[in-house]
């Protein structure tokens, strides 16, 4: 059986636990990313930009935020935890298109989700993912 890449460099939820809420969301922010890019690639060939244009409604700190508390209610303790811990960092950068508050909520999201793929999380990992996909598509229209 072939290792999961948090596998193959040791990550275990042991040690995920001792990275900064940044570090998380950092990663996080590549998996968010990379699924929404796979997921609009799926639905079929388009140009580039087209590709981008879409992908960039979904990354937005602002439907991040609205994901993130649409979710909320079905995160348990531990997830919560994280997203808190990752809402509450002190970031020296902000976003370009969105007030300070936002940004820390899609930062929160975005440390739940680098946290659950460290920690090979991949069945709750998927269900979140699926889950704000949705939520976000749902708000765009």
């Amino acid at each position: 059986m072939e290792k999961s890449m948090s596998e193959a460099f040791g990550f275990t939820p042991e040690n995920v636990k001792s990275y900064s809420p940044l570090a998380l969301a950092y990663i996080g922010d590549s998996v968010h990313t990379l699924y929404i890019r796979t997921r609009i690639m799926a639905a079929g060939d388009k140009k580039v930009n087209e590709l981008h244009k879409i992908c960039s409604r979904f990354v937005k700190a602002k439907a991040q935020s609205d994901a993130i508390h649409a979710l909320l209610p079905i995160l348990t303790e531990e997830e919560e935890a994280v997203y808190k811990r990752g809402r509450n960092a002190k970031s020296y950068t902000t976003a370009k298109n969105a007030d300070v508050t936002t940004y820390r909520h899609a930062t929160g999201f975005e440390a739940l989700i680098g946290y659950l793929y460290l920690c090979k999380n991949n069945e709750q990992l998927n269900f979140l993912l699926d889950r704000s996909y949705e939520i976000i598509k749902t708000e765009e229209k």
